[in-house]
Parts: C-alpha cells; structure tokens; sequence
C-alpha cells in the first residue's frame, strides 16, 4: 500500500493539473447545516475547492461562523469570524481570523464543521496535508464532520489510517453530498 505521504504528493500533483473552480453552495440544503446555527469552516486556498461562496452564505444566512487558526504546536483553535477581510491575517500560504478564541466550552455549540481534504475514501476516512492539526481538532468536537473535495477525489481507493486519524460524516463534491455510516 502507498504511503500516506506519498498519497499526498500525488494527489496534490493530480489537483493542480485537475483544478477547476466551482461551488460547493449545493452542501447547504443538508439538514445538519439548516439545522445549525454556529458552524466551522476554512479559508481555501490554492487548489483547494473553495469556501469563499459556503463561508458567506454562511454569515448571510446569521449563523455564527468560525475559522482555525493553527498554533506553533500545530493544534487549531477556532475563531469567530464576521466576514471583514480587515479581520484575516496572511500566514504563509493561507489567511486566519484575528481575534479571540473561542473557549473549550464554546466549542460545543458548534454542530457542523467543514473540513479540508485531498481525498476521502467510502468508509469516510479523510487524508489532509499531514500536519494531524484537523484530527486533533475534529476529535474535540463532537459535530456533523463533512469534507470538501474535487471531483474524482471521493472514491473506493482506501486510506490508510492510523489511530488519531478523524472519521468523517459526509464528503462533498460540486455534485453530490455523500454520508457515512458506521
């Protein structure tokens, strides 16, 4: 089996010649989304599929929106964030909220967490860029987990995982929501 580090490099490889922008605004219809009022997202960035349409949907619909911001041990925390560009900070390559965050305590009001990928298998097993920061921060929650990924980046090749690793609920293309059981 592929190493998971030689996973990444190739799928990051085949998302650069594959990008195409497109929208992610159909995950909004899920009832777990409808349903919630303080949701987690991201910034995207470069080849990642979007959530510039998703995130200010989010805040247009009222629900509380909240961004990670990586900590130099590599752990998230979250932060509210009102869509003010004037509120994000560059950090090498991407751009995090500025300001509080949140406590252990809020974090359980938190019912839907977006999530980053670069490939989801069948049984929702998630391969992210490496840095275990997402599994840390996803094992703190107890939330509807759904990722984002290109077409083609959903399918039966298996993941392999190690114990840390975070389960998803659904995994996302522009076409379809997808969940998981089990």
């Amino acid at each position: 089996m592929e190493s998971k580090q030689a996973l990444r490099e190739r799928l990051r490889h085949d998302r650069k010649l594959k990008y195409m922008a497109d929208s992610w605004l159909h995950i909004l219809r899920a009832p777990e989304i409808v349903a919630a009022t303080h949701v987690a997202s991201y910034l995207s960035y470069d080849f990642e599929p979007s959530t510039v349409d998703i995130n200010s949907e989010f805040l247009r619909l009222g629900k509380v929106l909240y961004l990670p911001r990586l900590l130099p041990d590599n752990d998230l925390e979250w932060v509210q964030w009102n869509g003010e560009k004037s509120n994000l900070a560059k950090k090498g390559k991407i751009l995090e909220p500025k300001g509080t965050a949140i406590s252990v305590d809020e974090l359980a009001q938190i019912s839907v967490v977006i999530v980053p990928a670069l490939h989801v298998d069948r049984n929702g097993n998630r391969l992210g860029q490496g840095g275990g920061s997402y599994d840390r921060a996803l094992a703190k929650i107890s939330c509807w987990k759904v990722g984002l990924v290109h077409f083609g980046e959903m399918n039966g090749e298996t993941i392999p995982t190690e114990p840390h690793d975070q389960k998803l609920n659904a995994a996302a293309t522009p076409h379809i929501l997808a969940r998981f059981t089990g």
